[in-house]
């Protein structure tokens, strides 16, 4: 990955280039490396990229929801005095973004890459086998279209976060917590630009949800990236830059201008 994780307080996170700020949210078993060819191209176009890693394992298993999570990113941007800013968001890190949204309203946009928030399959989920090698492997490559993209480090660190019972434990609650708080009923009070792109072979939040996203959120678009799984910036991460260029731009969001 080739970035320097800093750490202020309680916060972990990567902070690349200077500008106007981006926010990078992860998803339940994504991690920071998820986004390295977004942190590389914009970093150094007049933004300042960062992406807190988020306290899946270390918190409380009482604190283990969606919501917490939203209440963290809002200290994380307090300590960092950010303004102006746009949250992405893949899987959870979607989800976050759009509670967080909900509670404090402070974002300058949004946007989501397979965000859960409606529906998602498969998030904690049908890990009885997680001993087997091979069933997590093949777990892991459904995520994408192209299994290649599944390398064995990505296989072999979600296979050692399934076989950790007390991250098992974690994962499973915040997959539960993305299911209570569903947002059908707060997106068309969400008002603030939302970029949607999604992979038109995504299995985890199908395009079903992404269609139903651009039905409820009063303010938003919708991008589709063909051959592409659940993780268009891991997949297709060219595409997916440029999208995000073009949306800022369509929607006068060019922020480091």
């Amino acid at each position: 990955m080739n970035f320097t994780l800093k750490q202020e307080g309680k916060f972990k996170f990567i902070e690349e280039g200077k500008g106007a700020p981006i926010i990078l949210l992860h998803g339940l078993m994504g991690g920071l490396s998820n986004f390295h060819h977004f942190i590389n191209f914009f970093k150094d176009k007049g933004y300042k990229v960062l992406m807190p890693s988020l306290p899946i394992y270390d918190s409380p298993i009482m604190d283990s929801s969606v919501k917490r999570l939203a209440e963290f990113l809002n200290e994380f941007i307090k300590l960092k005095e950010l303004k102006n800013f746009v949250i992405i968001g893949n899987s959870l890190g979607g989800h976050v973004g759009l509670y967080y949204t909900k509670l404090f309203n402070k974002a300058k946009g949004l946007i989501l890459t397979g965000s859960s928030g409606l529906y998602e399959s498969a998030m904690g989920s049908g890990y009885t086998k997680r001993g087997d090698y091979n069933v997590i492997k093949k777990k892991v490559q459904e995520v994408f279209y192209n299994p290649k993209v599944a390398t064995k480090i990505l296989v072999d660190e979600i296979y050692e976060t399934v076989n950790d019972r007390n991250k098992l434990i974690k994962i499973i609650a915040y997959a539960k917590s993305a299911i209570r708080h569903n947002m059908a009923k707060d997106l068309p009070k969400i008002k603030i630009p939302i970029c949607l792109i999604w992979g038109k072979d995504d299995i985890v939040t199908p395009p079903d949800v992404a269609n139903e996203f651009d039905k409820l959120l009063p303010n938003s678009d919708l991008y589709w990236i063909d051959k592409c799984g659940h993780a268009p910036m891991m997949e297709h991460p060219n595409v997916f830059n440029e999208t995000v260029v073009k949306w800022f731009s369509k929607r006068n969001l060019n922020i480091a201008s």
